[in-house]
């Protein structure tokens, strides 16, 4: 259930690998329920890294990150598994379980979340049908398009109306028509409370719709001016 509280708060985070570059540096940032964010930048900028730091795939190396008022370094494993339950997440990877159906795969948040089987079904269905994925509900990810597993792939961080949905160029590998239907499924979705953050190189979709835009440059968030935004 989403409160009114912070989703993310990190203070001074920076992020260095074991080789001992550093991907982030000195970030500060606060993320609230019913927002929206773009995360734009170069390849190489560090948007996957930041990305991966709020699924609490990653610990800082420096600064302060709560997610959900927990402060990542002192939580548990079991904690940060709990946490996740509340964080859509599309990589660009994917992360498919091959052996599951498409529909199985849309279904497995709920799932996790001892949803009724029927509406478990319904809901992934129903999903499944709004990207275009009706016809291949029985399928395995290793039949589908690269595109078409993308879709899974949303339909599947989406599908429990997470309090955090963390999207890596979701919209990647599908043609414009598709993309502006996904880009509105999002917008919807944190229109209903959720905090949307979404890394992209598409500046069309940034300027399009009219949410803070953060823009990563070496490590760093960097002030960037935005277009007028078009009606979308």
């Amino acid at each position: 259930m989403i409160d009114q509280g912070e989703i993310v708060f990190m203070e001074r985070v920076s992020l260095r690998y074991r080789e001992g570059v550093s991907v982030l540096k000195n970030i500060s940032l606060r993320f609230f329920p019913r927002s929206f964010h773009f995360l734009t930048g170069s390849s190489g900028a560090g948007k996957s890294s930041l990305l991966r730091l709020l699924y609490l795939g990653l610990r800082p190396t420096a600064g302060t990150l709560k997610v959900f008022g927990t402060d990542i370094q002192q939580m548990s494993v079991k904690q940060a598994s709990l946490l996740r339950r509340r964080v859509g997440v599309v990589f660009q990877d994917f992360n498919l379980i091959e052996h599951l159906s498409v529909l199985e795969n849309v279904m497995l948040p709920l799932k996790v979340r001892n949803e009724p089987p029927s509406a478990r079904q319904e809901q992934a269905r129903e999903l499944l049908s709004w990207v275009g994925l009706e016809d291949h509900v029985d399928a395995l990810p290793l039949h589908l398009s690269g595109g078409e597993r993308q879709r899974v792939a949303i339909a599947r961080a989406v599908i429990g109306r997470p309090d955090l949905l963390l999207a890596d160029e979701p919209t990647g590998n599908v043609d414009d028509k598709m993309a502006q239907k996904l880009f509105h499924l999002f917008d919807g979705l944190h229109k209903m409370g959720t905090c949307v953050v979404l890394a992209t190189h598409s500046r069309h979709f940034v300027d399009m719709f009219p949410y803070p835009e953060l823009y990563l440059e070496d490590g760093r968030l960097t002030p960037h001016i935005k277009q007028q935004p078009e009606r979308p």
